[in-house]
């Protein structure tokens, strides 16, 4: 395929935009050469800017679990943009999604609309500390919650070391209180846990991991941590920001059975647009502003165009709950199309599933933790992607970053994605 024209756009992007792009990943520096333009999308497949039509794995990072342009999430946002566009007033449709996620969702009595993913997560934890009284938060190496100063730790030397910042502009006092644990280990947790006895406010966990491939939790790993939180007085804080409304009508708290204190929302919630959300007991959400101590505000907070967007999104998941058993299958036939092209060629991979999110490590061992991630084949990750891209197959630009599936995507567009798979297999180590 030829992308001339995106290529262009990218150079004049780097004169105007850091790094051409307004979000890192995007600029394919992870697999080499120039980030695609999209010039729209539909269903299941992204129109480049050179005329390229690819099959779409990344459906905007999640969210767009109906496929792209879904006619009545469109529908409801032009009709309501007729209206106007932000009011930094009430209005009735933000009350309207809340009683529908809060139907949905099991052991939540309020939500709070923000504006990202990364807002949800931030403002989470300063409710979890503010509630509990303590200043410390537990994350888990390899999992992302947005780029909040408090979230980019990484690990220190030892298992119960505090972490060190990873980006220049966070500071040592903010990173001394985030304590950095391995995903799927809970001794190293209960370590962590025991060396900082009472003042320890939350843990916050992606359920499923999602952002260094798919990991799902072992069995009994979340379990764990949700015993460990109330032996300790620690709230649990599920970033149910890919997981949420996509795994399950509930979330992964419905698909675990675990619960979780607060919970994040992220794009999903809004329909694709802008928006995030965190939601708790009432006990918890009651300590917020204007009721509450907590501060958290935001001029575009419940905007009506997300809000339209988000309600026509949930109301056709709530209604035709069938959706996710469909997703689900599509889902489990790629991963078998893909393991049995793969294993044909005698390349040394792992796939993780669960749900609609799946990954191909190319590993032969098992990936539970950000560490046996960061094992993967590196170069063979970056030949599979340019050779899936030729093919007409758009996953993500980085081995630490899963895929998600839409339902727009049919049998056919499955069988083209593992027959092209095929083709690529005979071209790596």
């Amino acid at each position: 395929m030829k992308y001339q024209r995106s290529s262009a756009l990218f150079v004049e992007a780097q004169k105007v935009i850091p790094g051409g792009v307004n979000s890192p990943v995007r600029a394919f520096k992870a697999v080499g050469g120039d980030p695609i333009f999209v010039e729209k999308a539909q269903g299941a497949y992204l129109y480049d800017v050179d005329g390229n039509k690819l099959i779409d794995y990344i459906n905007s990072w999640g969210p767009m679990i109906l496929g792209h342009a879904y006619a009545p999430v469109v529908n409801a946002v032009v009709e309501k943009a007729k209206k106007g566009t932000s009011f930094g007033m009430p209005t009735k449709i933000e009350t309207d999604i809340a009683e529908l996620a809060v139907s949905m969702v099991p052991n939540i009595d309020k939500i709070r609309f923000v504006n990202s993913g990364t807002e949800a997560c931030m403002s989470a934890v300063r409710l979890a500390r503010g509630f509990t009284g303590k200043d410390k938060i537990i994350k888990f190496a390899g999992c992302y919650h947005g780029h909040s100063d408090s979230f980019l730790i990484q690990a220190g030397s030892g298992a119960v070391t505090f972490g060190t910042p990873n980006s220049p502009g966070v500071t040592e006092g903010t990173a001394k209180d985030t304590l950095l644990a391995t995903y799927n280990d809970l001794d190293n947790v209960a370590q962590l846990i025991s060396a900082n006895q009472n003042e320890i406010a939350c843990i916050i966990i992606e359920p499923v991991a999602g952002n260094m491939g798919c990991i799902p939790p072992t069995t009994g790993f979340l379990e764990g941590l949700r015993e460990l939180c109330d032996k300790n007085n620690i709230l649990l804080i599920f970033d149910e920001v890919m997981t949420g409304f996509r795994l399950a009508p509930g979330g992964a708290q419905e698909l675990f059975g675990v619960k979780a204190d607060i919970v994040t929302f992220g794009k999903v919630i809004g329909g694709g647009l802008p928006v995030g959300a965190f939601a708790a007991r009432s006990e918890i959400m009651d300590y917020l502003a204007p009721i509450g101590p907590v501060y958290q505000a935001g001029t575009l907070s419940g905007n009506p165009l997300a809000m339209a967007a988000g309600l026509a999104m949930l109301n056709e998941l709530n209604k035709n709950r069938n959706i996710f058993e469909s997703i689900n299958k599509k889902t489990e036939y790629l991963h078998n199309g893909l393991d049995r092209v793969l294993s044909a060629e005698n390349v040394k991979f792992t796939i993780n599933r669960i749900g609609s999110m799946i990954s191909v490590h190319f590993s032969e061992n098992k990936v539970v933790d950000f560490n046996s991630a960061a094992e993967g084949n590196n170069d063979n990750f970056k030949k599979f992607f340019h050779g899936m891209l030729d093919e007409g197959i758009y996953i993500a630009p980085s081995a630490f970053e899963t895929w998600f599936l839409c339902d727009a995507l049919t049998y056919e567009d499955l069988d083209q994605t593992i027959e092209a798979c095929a083709k690529v297999a005979k071209k790596l180590k």
